[in-house]
């Protein structure tokens, strides 16, 4: 594809640009801002005879480089709710966030604990997450889905966290399936949920999320080994959606809002994330 012609290299990274946008239908609408960045840098190389892999790349660093500069400041504020030796919880893995709330709190010296949820059933909480904080030098501990109310009754958790993959005009967020339930159970135990990430301008409520069904095999079986008897059936709902009574802060770049005053973070300007 790289000797075709260039208008047929442009129409088949069109192609791979809605293809990856669309993978993932609850995330399409930024995913879509990547690859559609992604495309345009891509079509100026071709037209100046350059390497498009190569334009597609710098562009690509370029949009981390200001996502992790972003979210570095989502962490400064994030970390301001954290008690001194207090006990976080996570949930799933948000990659830009997580590494820079223990960059953050690694920088002031806090000595903060970390439990994560595994997250069932692809296990990011487990496997990312816990990692990350681990290898900054955390204590990180990992708890099974179905253990987070006897942490938190037992276990001095001081704080719930954790990213979004949606944050609708409303004040409903999506994020892994599995964050409702921690939330509510937050709420129970009186344990303050803060969410992090940018809001969607595009997502003005609830009905505008998409929830995206994944292959339920991975629930039927774990490392290629079986859970269930053949015939028996399982769902892989990927997100479920929270709502805003649920969630004590949303942490933006700009710092605290209220779940019901998202839309108040767009009175301002707004600098480019992706």
């Amino acid at each position: 594809m790289r000797n075709a012609e260039q208008k047929e290299q442009k129409e088949f990274l069109k192609t791979a640009a809605e293809d990856i946008a669309t993978a993932r239908i609850t995330t399409a609408n930024r995913y879509r801002v990547i690859t559609s960045g992604c495309l345009q840098a891509a079509y100026a190389a071709i037209d100046r005879g350059e390497n498009a892999v190569e334009a597609i790349i710098q562009r690509t660093l370029e949009s981390l480089n200001r996502r992790y500069a972003t979210m570095e400041k989502v962490a400064e504020y994030l970390v301001d709710q954290i008690p001194e030796k207090g006990r976080v919880l996570t949930q799933c893995f948000g990659e830009t966030i997580v590494g820079m709330m223990c960059r953050v709190a690694q920088r002031r010296n806090r000595q903060v604990e970390f439990y994560h949820a595994e997250t069932r059933p692809y296990l990011q909480g487990a496997r990312l997450t816990s990692s990350v904080c681990h290898e900054m030098g955390f204590s990180s501990t990992v708890i099974t889905d179905n253990m987070v109310a006897y942490a938190m009754e037992n276990k001095g958790i001081s704080l719930f966290t954790s990213a979004a993959d949606t944050i609708a005009g409303d004040g409903h967020i999506a994020n892994k399936v599995g964050t409702m339930q921690i939330a509510i159970l937050a709420k129970y135990f009186h344990i303050p949920y803060f969410v992090t990430g940018i809001p969607d301008a595009d997502k003005r409520s609830k009905a505008d999320i998409i929830i995206e069904e994944r292959d339920p095999q991975q629930v039927l079986c774990y490392r290629g080994i079986n859970n269930t008897l053949p015939g028996v059936q399982a769902i892989y709902p990927s997100f479920d959606i929270t709502p805003p009574y649920l969630i004590d802060g949303v942490i933006t770049d700009k710092g605290v809002y209220s779940a019901y005053d998202v839309a108040a973070y767009f009175e301002e300007d707004v600098s480019q994330f992706y």
